[in-house]
């Protein structure tokens, strides 16, 4: 189903910088739930294994096991999350009530998302 792109519903305040600013740290946080986050980590370890293998002792193994395992848990995060969006989208398609440009509320910060609940209350 193609929709055609609609503005987000929230226009975020500030100043341009604070805005691309704010944008960058969430796109580092979804390119790290990708596989090549994975990769990147893998390649380390090796990197450091070959360049560095006096230092590669029990402690670097528990810093890769816990780098690994946030990898893990953020990409399992993103994908429940994404899910749920998906879904959410579909019964706002289905609602008639509802107002479609909520769909696209995720692609704001989330700090207007927050402003926007708080709005949204306050009106209930």
């Amino acid at each position: 189903m193609n929709r055609p792109h609609s503005p987000s519903p929230i226009s975020p305040p500030g100043d341009d910088s604070a805005r691309s600013w704010r944008q960058l740290i969430t796109s580092f946080a979804v390119h790290l739930t990708s596989p090549w986050a994975f990769l990147v980590v893998g390649v380390y370890t090796c990197l450091w294994f070959i360049f560095e293998r006096e230092t590669f002792d029990w402690h670097a193994v528990a810093t890769l096991a816990t780098w690994f395992m946030t990898l893990f848990i953020q990409r399992a995060a993103h994908r429940d999350t994404q899910a749920i969006h998906a879904k959410l989208d579909e019964l706002l398609h289905t609602e008639h009530k509802a107002s479609n440009s909520l769909t696209r509320l995720d692609e704001a910060e989330p700090e207007d998302i927050e402003r926007h609940r708080k709005e949204a209350r306050m009106n209930d």
